[in-house]
């Protein structure tokens, strides 16, 4: 028999490569009877040489040369030549001419899946099993081989791959690529370049772009009033009549405050795109598939010249009319031969940025790797196996791989075996790997993923021909409907063609596509396999971004507060200049007429609505965010967004992640109870000395002895053990049996991996880290797993390092969360032996483990059990109850028997099955003990928890894990007082039921809340406002298997509803829409990733920074910046009276008072250092914030900046600035430089000294500043001549009227500020006095 010969990919006509058509090997389960050509052209290939078995098929493949063209034979005889070429040769050139231009209606009955597109709704999967039965969209123009495929002919390579080689040459050429419809299904070319592009791979946090950023920032900044008003105040000038001093005046203050403005926000965009930069930089492995020339066959050979070369060459007919029966028969012939190879890909590992990753990219990731982008896993190798090894092995036939469906001897499904983690120490042949979604959806477990049969077995030079078909880019995390197809050749999998009808009976080979089989971007692989992956979905088309809000700009609640008194001032400035002109009298206005008058008024008295206050907070709020990045109480601390760090102080609500922000997501066993006695801590050295005494009889023996445990021998080894009393030997018994069970009933797997110091470590892997945590805490009492397949285990004792442990596994039924347990059903080995022993051989037990609600009924009645749960439960540990129960012979035959009926049933598959393991194996089992795990909190959690709670936040957890771990966790870190009723809602569906969870609710508000996704979808659909009513009044709500969408949606309900501030902290990229819909979203730096904290306005390292950040940094920062704002209002409003009082004087005269420089340098030179200094006051230190965590609730009442303060400073300022102005005219003169010198100075030092007596805690710069500005002030004196009377300046006079009028201004203010204080202590200073 001729060697097998591969399928060569079609090639462009100048091609100097010929490659051969033909298929030796078919499958006779393929042969699909074709009506209209009269014989079965469509069947599997070997690629590249390699003649292999894919691991669907069922029937052996045999060597069926002559097949090939026999159904042109046979049709020959009828229609006088080769099927329909024949005709064509016989003189029906008109309807071959039809045929070929695609005119031929009758015979297209059914398209190929490279003649018909899918349309958008079309199902992405196809049955394998007959004709294609669902509509199809023609496309407008096909070929010849179009239509040559639908009269079920294959066609030659020369012939076929014409069009595909031309096309894809011309993307190549001129790059032109027809843009992405987000909204439609995707075609995928594994390892190519795609004919339609795609977003890039990149993540950005980043707000603005080059061209958005002025409009945005310009429109953000005039949206406030106060700079509204200015820019109107500053183009007024522009209008002669209303012009008042220097047009610099008003104009350079506004564009120094948008230069400041518009600076901090380019910094802060430029430090995320900076970040971003750093994430997008990551380097991947990426595996290229290059074609490394044309290789020969066996005996090298020249390749003959087919006709139609000759034909293509020296004529100019059409393609598509070419004499093809020659060249067919001619390539036939050398198919006699050797045959040809197609040509061999070579591949090469390069190194891309994650940015630089495309759709098409096939990836090879390895352990801890985070998957940049939406992938489908292709293969999962073995840590040992090299890449390229299956490229390099030549052509050997491989072993069938093991299908999820298989059934063993053992009647267990290969499925189970699959979930059981069975064989998947590297990722072995079966095509497993494991990987980790807490920065997804939050959830602990680790996710079992598969590699499809296709593609696992395939050589991975040969994944170039597989074609990925997804559906549109969609936000769902858990679900995905898709196929991979194998197609003949390259070309035609990157031209998007496949030769496999709709029913899947053509050349192509498709297998369909799931959840199972993906890896969405920002997940992590947690195998030691190398996982090959191809990309399908990049940057903002992955699942992780479509769940994420875009970036918002936040305005912090200060800034509206502070808006709204703009407003009040705004309006006593319009009705004190309309005041002065009807005073005047409308129609006695002298020059200019009334409404001129009045605007003039406006742009005098526009210092009240204080331009620099904008400026003055804008440094505070640097100010604030350079102390919490010095801060060396929270090391690595980042301030993203400078403009909220008030809000810090004003948070009321606080919603919390739950994996990697209040956990560590490490599990560690804490306490074992075995019914009469509890392990936990140092106790746990007694349970090692009873498994030690438990393998004795086997370690003393001599090394080749082959004498294994069993749970009988166990039993009788505790028994001779003389010296111990025998309610002793009855602990040691329960202890090694429990410890036992938990060493046998798990689905972890060993697997062995070289240190940095070429040491060998065992690490296990497992779908959840309890049953890590639970495996690892055996191997610490003395019973390790050394070995793990799908057919049985292997315990070893770590000391000696000898088997004493062998089990055959018969069957295993995994955990899911409707169970909510998990059994095995293992078979002893009594004696180390070659082989699987028989059924009779070994005792037979079956093992289970699961949570205590349900095992309660499954376990023999018991005294203690409830109670033992309760109290671990209260302790915050999760539970697992362990029971056993030995199986004779028969009783496991007639369980296997009924079992395996109930899995083969059609209805009620999975109810039979779980009736029969319930009927058989789930009665009366043997309690062994009860297992706590903790889930490691992360540092002083509990304490910070206290902390914020006393502060008066309250605190919600939102988490996508389970419930029992959301409540364990909400237990064990305090989140629950300790016992607070916790009303649990689960699975809720009905609208009557939800209400009277909603009534029961309201009558017990001291309760805590915990409610799955599930029924919180229901709520916020049916009782949107009633439900967040009733949960915002609850001290604490856990919300468990949430959605990223419901964390965002519940942020921004609270917010809405309440109008109070939010506060959001997680560390996965799972938490970055809830992060980007609070008021302050604060990112903590996870180990897998730092999605969160790039996208978050504040970046901590671990969550007890997060107490300081909000008790002391935020409440500094909101109190500074209330005090900056109230004297920056004092300062413009006291300018604004002496001004008033002058234009009385002048018979309401709109003239100025103070012009150009004093004007100017009043809110700057002379004033500005020492009222910006009030941002390093402080009223209490840190210590004292954390001791009385209560001073930070009065911040969210807002009392410190208020309509009630904001009046008593307006009354402070209308009284000094009417005595200073009033008593400098009435002791000087009412115009003049005399009373402007007098009137000015007392002004300016009047507001150093109103700091001075506002100043709680004295710093070094505050003195600085008020001395070194007062001091500046005096020396700049003698160059103020053109405003002030110089030679009055030096006469005694000068000063007793300063000093007389600044005492009558200032010593009333501040009596009433002692008196005040001492009849109404402020909480700071109780809290110093105590």
């Amino acid at each position: 028999m001729p060697p097998p010969n591969s399928y060569h990919p079609a090639e462009p006509p100048d091609s100097p490569a010929d490659e051969s058509d033909s298929d030796l090997e078919i499958d006779l389960d393929e042969l699909d009877p074709n009506p209209i050509a009269g014989s079965d052209t469509s069947h599997k290939r070997g690629l590249l040489g390699h003649s292999r078995e894919p691991s669907e098929q069922r029937a052996p493949a045999i060597a069926l040369r002559t097949l090939r063209m026999g159904g042109l034979r046979r049709s020959a005889k009828r229609n006088g030549g080769y099927g329909e070429l024949g005709r064509s040769r016989d003189g029906s050139e008109e309807d071959s001419e039809a045929l070929l231009r695609g005119d031929g209606e009758a015979n297209n009955t059914r398209y190929s899946d490279g003649s018909a597109r899918e349309g958008d709704n079309a199902p992405l999967l196809r049955d394998h099993g007959g004709g294609g039965g669902g509509s199809r969209r023609r496309r407008v123009s096909f070929n010849a081989n179009d239509s040559l495929r639908n009269l079920g002919l294959r066609l030659p390579s020369f012939i076929g791959g014409g069009a595909a080689g031309t096309s894809q040459g011309n993307d190549e050429d001129e790059q032109e690529q027809e843009e992405d419809d987000p909204s439609a299904s995707r075609q995928v070319a594994v390892g190519s370049s795609q004919s339609t592009r795609f977003p890039p791979n990149t993540v950005s946090n980043a707000k603005y772009t080059a061209f958005s950023f002025l409009p945005v920032t310009l429109y953000n900044e005039f949206s406030f009033f106060f700079n509204m008003y200015f820019l109107l105040v500053a183009l007024s000038q522009a209008i002669p009549a209303l012009r008042i001093g220097y047009l610099t005046t008003y104009v350079a203050p506004l564009a120094f405050v948008l230069c400041i403005t518009l600076g901090k926000e380019a910094y802060d965009d430029i430090e995320r795109r900076r970040r971003d930069n750093e994430a997008n930089s990551e380097e991947y492995t990426v595996l290229s598939f290059e074609e490394a020339g044309r290789g020969l066959g066996r005996h090298s050979r020249p390749k003959r010249k087919l006709k139609s070369d000759s034909l293509r060459r020296g004529s100019k007919r059409p393609a598509a009319e070419r004499d093809r029966l020659s060249d067919i028969q001619e390539e036939e012939e050398q198919i006699g031969g050797d045959g040809w190879k197609q040509p061999s890909i070579c591949v090469s590992e390069i190194s891309k940025k994650s940015r630089d990753l495309k759709v098409g990219d096939v990836l090879k990731l390895t352990k801890g790797q985070r998957v940049p982008a939406d992938v489908i896993i292709l293969k999962c190798l073995s840590s040992e196996s090299a890449v390229n090894k299956a490229a390099d092995e030549g052509a050997p036939a491989r072993d069938e791989a093991l299908l999820l469906g298989d059934i063993d001897e053992s009647g267990e499904s290969s499925s189970e075996a699959a979930v059981s983690n069975a064989g998947v120490a590297g990722g072995s042949s079966t095509g497993e790997t494991f990987i980790r979604t807490d920065q997804l959806d939050g959830e602990t477990d680790w996710k079992l993923r598969l590699a499809s049969p296709l593609s696992q077995n395939l050589a991975t030079d040969q994944l170039v021909c597989l074609q990925v078909t997804g559906g549109k880019p969609d936000k769902k995390v858990n679900e995905f409907v898709g196929t991979l197809e194998l197609l003949p050749s390259r070309q035609e999998a990157i031209g998007g063609r496949s030769d496999s009808p709709q029913g899947g009976s053509g050349d192509a080979r498709a297998a369909p596509l799931s959840i199972d089989n993906t890896a969405w971007a920002n997940t992590v692989i947690a195998s030691h396999a190398t996982t090959l992956a191809v990309i399908v979905y990049t940057g903002p088309q992955t699942r992780s971004a479509l769940s994420t809000a875009p970036s918002r700009s936040k305005t912090g609640l200060l800034e509206y507060e502070i808006n709204s008194l703009t407003k009040i001032l705004c309006f006593l400035t319009l009705a004190l200049s309309i005041i002065l002109v009807a005073l005047e009298g409308f129609g006695n206005t002298k020059g200019n007429v009334w409404y001129v008058k009045i605007m003039r008024f406006l742009v005098l008295f526009s210092t009240i609505v204080p331009i620099s206050l904008r400026v003055n907070l804008d440094l505070g709020k640097s100010v604030y965010s350079w102390f919490i990045q010095r801060d060396p109480g929270i090391p690595g601390a980042v301030v993203r967004t400078s403009t909220i760090p008030e809000d810090l102080g004003r948070i009321e609500y606080l919603l919390s992640d739950k994996t990697g922000t209040l956990t560590q997501n490490e599990m560690e066993m804490k306490k074992i109870h075995v019914g009469t006695v509890s392990y936990a801590n140092e106790a746990m050295d007694e349970v090692s000395a009873y498994v030690k005494q438990g393998l004795h009889l086997n370690t003393s023996e001599p090394s080749g002895s082959p004498t294994l445990v069993t749970p009988s021998s166990s039993l009788s080894s505790a028994a001779n053990n003389a010296g111990t009393t025998r309610t002793r030997r009855e602990i040691g018994s329960r202890v090694r049996d429990v410890v036992l069970a938990l060493a046998l009933c798990h689905n972890v797997t060993p697997t062995n991996e070289e240190d940095e110091n070429g040491r060998i470590e065992t690490s296990y892997q497992a779908s959840s880290p309890d049953e890590i945590a639970i495996v690892r805490w055996t191997e610490s009492v003395g019973l390790r797993l050394a070995y793990r397949d799908r057919r049985g285990m292997a315990l070893e004792s770590p000391e000696t390092g000898r088997t004493v442990v062998k089990v055959r596994i018969l069957n295993i039924f995994p955990f899911t969360s409707e169970g909510k347990r998990m059994g095995i059903i293992v078979q002893f080995y009594e004696q180390l032996q070659p082989g699987i022993p028989g059924l009779g051989s070994g005792e037979i037990w079956f093992y289970q483990k699961g949570a205590d609600t349900v095992m309660d009924s499954i376990v023999a009645a018991n005294d203690w059990l409830d109670e033992e749960t309760a109290n671990m439960a209260r302790e915050g540990l999760r539970t697992l109850v362990v029971g056993r129960k030995r199986l004779s012979l028969r009783q496991y035959q007639e369980f296997s028997e009924k079992y395996k009926e109930a899995s083969l049933a059609i209805n009620g598959r999975e109810a039979g099955m779980q009736s029969v393991v319930a009927q058989y194996l789930e009665r009366d089992l043997e309690l062994l003990g009860v297992t706590g795990v903790e889930d490691k909190l992360q540092k002083d959690v509990k304490p910070s928890l206290e902390l914020l709670r006393n502060a008066g936040i309250k605190i919600w957890m939102l988490t996508g894990d389970k419930v029992e771990t959301a409540r364990c966790v909400a237990v064990s870190s305090k989140l629950v007082a300790r016992g607070q009723y916790i009303h649990t809602i689960a699975k809720m569906r009905r609208k009557d039921v939800a209400q009277e969870s909603l009534d029961f609710l309201r009558s017990k508000t001291d309760s805590c809340l915990l409610i799955d996704g599930e029924s919180l979808s229901m709520f916020l659909t049916h009782f949107r406002l009633e439900f967040i009513s009733v949960a915002v009044l609850l001290p604490a709500v856990v919300a468990c298997r949430c959605s990223p969408t419901q964390k965002a949606e519940i942020a921004k309900l609270i917010r809405e509803y309440t109008k109070k501030r939010v506060c959001c902290i997680g560390d996965g990229g799972n938490d970055v829409s809830m992060i980007q819909a609070a008021d302050v979203g604060v990112g903590i730096v996870g180990k897998e990733g730092r999605q969160a904290s790039l996208a978050a306005d504040f970046s901590i390292e671990q969550f007890h920074h997060l107490t300081k950040l909000l008790v002391w940094h935020g409440r500094n920062s909101y109190k500074r910046s209330a005090k900056l704002a109230q004297f920056v209002i004092h300062r413009g409003l006291i300018i604004a009276v002496c001004q008033t009082m002058y234009s009385i004087a002048l018979n309401f005269e709109p003239e100025g008072l103070y012009k150009d420089w004093l004007l100017v340098g009043y809110a700057t030179v002379y004033t500005a250092a020492p009222v910006l200094s009030l941002v390093l006051d402080k009223d209490v230190d840190e210590n004292l914030t954390n001791l009385y965590p209560e001073l930070y609730k009065e911040l969210t009442s807002g009392r410190s900046l208020s309509y009630r303060t904001f009046f008593v400073w307006v009354l402070i300022s209308v009284y000094q600035g009417c005595l200073i102005q009033g008593l400098s005219q009435i002791l000087t003169e009412v115009d003049g430089p005399r009373m402007v010198a007098v009137s000015y100075t007392v002004l300016v030092l009047n507001e150093l000294l109103m700091v001075a007596i506002e100043i709680t805690t004295w710093h070094w710069v505050m003195v600085l500043s008020i001395v070194g500005t007062f001091l500046m002030y005096v020396g700049s004196m003698p160059f103020l001549g053109g405003y002030f009377d110089l030679k009055f300046l030096l006469t005694l006079g000068f000063l007793w009227r300063v000093v007389a009028i600044g005492a009558i201004s200032l010593i009333p203010t501040y009596a009433g500020k002692l008196i005040r204080r001492t009849m109404k202590p402020p909480s700071y200073r109780k809290v110093q006095s105590i």
